[in-house]
């Protein structure tokens, strides 16, 4: 596959496409970047790169980290997390109160806020040294030894985080939360605060592109079957409410952030990259989006 001139035909179209999106400014730290920046990055298993743009310019990765954060605690702690976590679609906002609050504490899957916020706690309970760990574990996927936390976005989503606040203590009053809740969402802002270039965010995510196994060294960091699950939890959750719309138009397992980045992988063949801060109203990348969608209608490559 031509995967190098795919990129470029691409990368072609949408610098002539008008961009509709608008940037997260309900986090003022993510209102300040650039609007125009666009990168996008394509790794595949026997080892090519290709990227285009601003492929090697790190950005906030937010939600896309809840696929790595789920996937150390799946790793540490096992079949029991579902107990405290589901992995069904939610229909809400990532943010809903009112699901939460129906189904008792259990959020919906571990992507939406509350549900990744019960994966840092499950986390906190399970490492000695959380936030130290956690970046180790990130920087030992992305074979890359300099990828770090964000301290002014993680004060920034912290100083306005009210409704996250909300969710943590609704979750507390069913029993869901077992750290202090100043703890968990200090951990919670932490990793979502995680700068990663498009480069870098296809290099990680490999391993869920190789049955939890990091192609380089064929290091298994996970099974099979547990990189099958999360790969699952991304088609059925990974774009907040616009999950279905995704399969639909892209047809590749992935996970969106409200940085403007996107990560989908083809299972067995290739991971992408994309990042483009301006967010539809879903908030997912406005032409990240098209960009995948351009991808796998051009190499006519999905997993359906």
């Amino acid at each position: 596959m031509d995967y190098k001139n795919i990129l470029q035909d691409v990368y072609t179209e949408l610098s002539q496409t008008k961009d509709r999106g608008q940037l997260a400014t309900y986090i003022p730290e993510l209102a300040n970047v650039n609007p125009d920046k666009f990168g996008i990055h394509i790794c595949t298993l026997e080892g090519e790169h290709y990227g285009l743009g601003n492929h090697q310019e790190k950005f906030s990765c937010q939600s896309i980290i809840k696929v790595l954060s789920l996937c150390l605690a799946f790793k540490t702690e096992g079949v029991k997390i579902w107990k405290r976590v589901g992995v069904e679609p939610s229909g809400t906002p990532f943010n809903s109160l009112v699901q939460l609050e129906h189904e008792q504490g259990i959020p919906r899957n571990p992507f939406i806020n509350a549900g990744a916020i019960v994966i840092c706690d499950i986390l906190l309970s399970q490492l000695d040294e959380p936030k130290v760990e956690f970046i180790e574990f990130v920087r030992h996927l992305a074979l890359k030894s300099d990828i770090d936390y964000n301290s002014k976005i993680a004060a920034s989503e912290k100083a306005h985080g009210f409704r996250n606040a909300a969710l943590i203590n609704l979750m507390k009053s069913f029993g869901n939360i077992e750290n202090p809740i100043e703890t968990v969402l200090d951990f919670y802002y932490d990793i979502c605060s995680i700068e990663m270039s498009c480069e870098e965010l296809a290099q990680t995510f490999l391993v869920f592109a190789n049955n939890g196994c990091i192609p380089s060294s064929n290091e298994r960091i996970i099974t099979t079957s547990k990189s099958k699950r999360i790969n699952a939890i991304m088609q059925c959750c990974g774009f907040y409410d616009e999950a279905g719309e995704f399969s639909f138009k892209v047809g590749l397992p992935g996970k969106s952030g409200v940085g403007g980045g996107i990560v989908a992988l083809h299972p067995g063949k290739y991971t992408v990259a994309v990042w483009s801060p301006r967010l539809n109203k879903k908030g997912n990348s406005y032409k990240g989006i098209l960009a995948l969608e351009m991808l796998t209608t051009k190499s006519e490559l999905s997993i359906f």
